[in-house]
């Protein structure tokens, strides 16, 4: 039986800035059933000497948090975009939602790293199937990228995800990251409810609605 992932190689990828050092538990977590885990991050984790603390002090308020503008500023300057345009209000706000585990609509810095050692794999991934370097993927680029980050989708689910995400059959890098963002998401919220890791869930119309209105 085939279970969906959100990519066994995510926990592969260092998400490193030039100069900086290997994230302390940055492997892959896997679980039964096929379903890596959530890159464990320490409160306690100590942000001296570190290249990206800049970057998110220099926009976060005075709670030691940073919203979807700020996030969007934080991650224009810190250019993990590359060439791509910058990411987009509305995708910021569902990076944010994907990792608000207290429900506050804002990201604190270990939740930041977390976000940005996902940027980082998606981005690789990006552009390993970008062979001409056009800034897009196309349908069959985005399903042979799907299938290398673990997911396992039918071919009318992935034509239900082109359709969402392209603009004339293509896929932007924005677009390309906002596909990752809810795929991981959703397949988050289906793991933390399939007990036993057998890839199916009883879900009560609250607990979906919830679910999926929060990314």
């Amino acid at each position: 039986m085939a279970y969906p992932g959100y990519g066994g190689g995510f926990g592969n990828f260092s998400g490193q800035m030039p100069g900086m050092q290997p994230m302390p538990g940055a492997g892959p977590n896997v679980f039964l059933g096929g379903y890596p885990g959530p890159l464990p991050y320490s409160d306690s984790y100590s942000s001296a000497g570190d290249p990206m603390w800049s970057y998110f002090t220099a926009v976060a308020g005075q709670d030691g948090e940073v919203d979807a503008e700020e996030l969007q500023r934080c991650l224009t300057e810190s250019g993990i975009s590359g060439t791509y345009s910058p990411f987009s209000l509305e995708t910021c706000r569902i990076m944010i939602a994907m990792l608000d585990r207290d429900y506050t609509g804002k990201m604190g810095f270990n939740e930041f790293k977390e976000l940005w050692a996902a940027l980082t794999a998606w981005k690789e991934n990006f552009m390993t199937i970008d062979r001409d370097r056009s800034g897009t993927v196309e349908h069959h680029e985005l399903s042979q990228s799907i299938a290398i980050m673990g997911y396992r989708l039918s071919p009318q689910t992935l034509n239900t995800i082109v359709r969402r995400y392209s603009k004339n059959g293509r896929i932007f890098f924005d677009d390309y990251v906002a596909c990752c963002v809810k795929l991981r998401a959703l397949t988050d919220f289906f793991r933390r409810r399939d007990h036993l890791q057998q890839g199916f869930v009883n879900f009560v119309y609250d607990d979906f609605l919830q679910g999926t209105m929060a990314i």
